[in-house]
Formats: C-alpha cells, structure tokens, sequence
C-alpha cells in the first residue's frame, strides 16, 4: 500500500501533498519572514517618530520663556506699547519658533502721517515681520487730528466704539483672523507709531485671544536695531518703494461672503 506523503513544508485546505495546487500553497517560512519585516519597520517609525518628538520638546525647551506683557509709562502705554519687548529690544526677540510676526501698517496709507514725522507708506520694515494691514480688518479709531483719515472702506469686522465689541462682517472673517494670528503663538505687533498695533491687539483680545501671549513692540519708526529692511530706494535717480521685498498678506473682500 502506497504511504501519503506528510505535508512539511507547506498548508493547504486539504493536506494532500500530491494534489496541492500552486495557488493553494502558503509558504509558512516566508509568512514569518514577512510578519518579522513587519515588526521591524514597525519598530524603525516609533524610533524615528519618539526621536523627532524629542528633538521638538528640545527645541522648545531651549527658547527661553518671554516676560510677561507689561505696558510702557506715559503716552506709549496709552498706545498699548509694551513696556520690556519694543523697538529697543526687539532684536532680542526675533526667530522664535514660537512665535509670529506681524507689522500692520498698510502700503500706502490714506492718513498723512508725515503730519507727525512719520511715513504714510511702509519705508522699512524690521526683518521676520509680515504685513497684515489693520485697515482691512477694521477701521481704525481716534488717530491724531493733524494726519486725518485712514481707509475707510471694507472691513473683516464692525467694531461698535461704545460697546468696545467687534462683529465679522463676513462669514471668513474669524478664519482668516485665527490664519493670520495663530492662538497657539505669541504674537508680536508693530506699526508706524505703535497705535495700529494697539488697536490689534485689542481687537484681538476682544475675540477671545490670550492677551499675556500677544505683544505691541511700538513703531517702526523708532526702530534703531540691526534687523532692518529697507523699502524706500533710489533707482536710476528716481525714490521708489520696494513692495515686492515685503511678506504682504492681502485680503480680497470680492471672494468673501457677507453675513
């Protein structure tokens, strides 16, 4: 009597070695050869993924804390200009991961800031800042008499003086706002003179931001430090403004939906 052949190295449905067909074989070493693959690659992502977490938790470890916001003495605390972050020291405080930059005066302003020594286009810009114009987000409030009015057209929010509350007048207005001044970050505000970056941060705060992570550091105006970008040129004998050298966020109502 012809003895069946015992099934060792392969499986199948019915274990009959002589029958077995190719496309029912399971090859039992190579199944494990690739369950160990499997674990190892699995083992290689959690290395390499806890070693970047680290490297981030690192990272933040290192950037040392910020002082609280404290506001300056006199007509610059009026303003809203921190007292320990400003024009003086912000060079100290620029690159941080952390944290984001922003300088909210507009290209060319409608109010004639050369009225009080100042510039109502952007001349100059301190290096990380990205312009964020705060005309566009709502309209500004009690600017000194002799420079007149700002723009005075769409705004992303209505802000009622009395009340001291803002109402979006688009239903982007919110996303965009939470886009362009991130919760998770600090905050840093400049302008001309320092007042745009009050209304800002006030703005700001009344929407629900944390007011001990958003600083106004004053006006460009008064910026001394080794971080400057120049916007004003001469070329070819003729004064020009270099707009393309500046991070400019623009805003277009026409795409945006009333509320």
């Amino acid at each position: 009597m012809k003895k069946t052949k015992k099934c060792e190295n392969y499986k199948c449905e019915k274990c009959k070695c002589e029958n077995c067909a190719t496309s029912e074989r399971v090859s039992i070493p190579k199944i494990g050869f690739k369950i160990i693959i499997t674990v190892a690659l699995g083992l290689v992502i959690i290395f390499v993924t806890a070693l970047e977490i680290c490297r981030a938790l690192a990272s933040l470890s290192a950037i040392p804390a910020l002082p609280a916001p404290e506001l300056s003495e006199g007509m610059r605390g009026e303003l809203g200009i921190d007292k320990n972050i400003n024009e003086k020291t912000i060079d100290n405080y620029l690159g941080r991961s952390d944290s984001v930059y922003r300088d909210m005066r507009m290209l060319k302003d409608e109010a004639n800031y050369e009225k009080i020594d100042g510039d109502s286009y952007i001349s100059g810009i301190v290096k990380g800042f990205e312009v964020v114009s705060l005309p566009y987000l709502m309209t500004p409030e009690n600017l000194p008499e002799e420079v007149g009015k700002s723009y005075s057209g769409e705004t992303l929010f209505n802000c009622n003086k009395v009340t001291e509350t803002c109402q979006p007048n688009y239903k982007e207005s919110m996303a965009i706002l939470e886009d362009l001044f991130p919760k998770n970050k600090n905050i840093f505000l400049m302008c001309g003179g320092g007042g745009y970056a009050g209304m800002t941060k006030k703005l700001l705060v009344g929407l629900g931001w944390d007011e001990n992570k958003i600083y106004n550091v004053g006006g460009y105006w008064y910026y001394e430090g080794n971080n400057k970008i120049d916007i004003k040129m001469t070329i070819s004998g003729a004064d020009t403004y270099a707009f393309w050298r500046l991070n400019y966020h623009t805003i277009d109502f026409k795409t945006l939906h009333e509320v």
